[in-house]
């Protein structure tokens, strides 16, 4: 198969949940580039929208949907529109997420059941809802979900986003084997350290001299840097035979020791 064919994604629709922020922005514009068109489904529908235009002005179709990740209700809206707009799912990226450095003695239940919602429950809600109709297209597909660097051994001073990215990998394990047969792929995106909202106010100067000294490449990822996995682990043809992988983008980050 020619090269160009082995990553295309033409004929498929992408749906990127969290398609708003930096990093599944720039992935779902990956996606765009490739030949998908894309549901940009996120919190923020100004975010959306802009993504949307951006993918747009690349020749491809592309829509935004308001909707709250870790919402049920939501995300069966979303799926509706998207199949009124395009007439199926191919591709899912469930990358919703938010963070937080509070000391652990002061973490409150609602801090840590938002982050749980918004980084689990809506990886859980989003394969239900947009798996079910992957699954039942008999098409086949490709869920990719976003892990971290993080989800074990846990870093320091995130222990609830730790947890959470824990459990994704988990879904994703899970998912792949019951899936299998069905055509659906199912894999993860494990990111190392790419500065964005959610994690910036992390990244004081302290923190950011001990994630350099853990990275052999000693720098910080770019969003551009994610696309090609994420073209990838989509892809119909170059990753066929692919399912249940975390795949590590983290610059040596857990290949090091001391």
């Amino acid at each position: 198969m020619a090269q160009d064919k082995l990553f295309s994604l033409d004929g498929q629709i992408a749906v990127v949940i969290g398609g708003g922020g930096v990093l599944a922005g720039a992935m779902a514009t990956g996606f765009a580039q490739a030949g998908a068109d894309v549901a940009i489904v996120d919190l923020m529908l100004e975010n959306a929208e802009a993504r949307a235009k951006s993918i747009r002005e690349l020749g491809r179709r592309a829509i935004a949907i308001q909707a709250d990740a870790a919402n049920k209700v939501d995300l069966a809206r979303a799926l509706e529109a998207t199949l009124d707009e395009f007439g199926q799912v191919d591709i899912l990226l469930n990358a919703a997420g938010i963070n937080s450095g509070t000391p652990f003695f002061e973490i409150g239940e609602q801090e840590w059941q938002r982050i749980l919602d918004v980084n689990l429950k809506s990886v859980f809600l989003a394969c239900q809802v947009f798996g079910k109709a992957m699954v039942e297209s008999g098409r086949g597909g490709s869920v990719i979900n976003i892990s971290s660097a993080s989800a074990g051994p846990p870093l320091s001073k995130v222990l609830t986003y730790s947890i959470t990215k824990a459990g994704v990998d988990q879904i994703t394990l899970f998912l792949a084997r019951e899936w299998a047969t069905q055509g659906v792929r199912v894999n993860a995106i494990r990111p190392g350290f790419f500065p964005a909202e959610q994690n910036r106010k992390l990244l004081t100067p302290e923190r950011t001299a001990s994630i350099m000294a853990h990275t052999p490449m000693g720098r910080f990822g770019e969003a551009s840097e994610l696309v090609g996995a994420a073209v990838y682990l989509a892809s119909r043809s170059a990753a066929s035979f692919v399912t249940g992988s975390i795949l590590r983008v983290d610059g040596g980050f857990l290949a090091m020791t001391i």
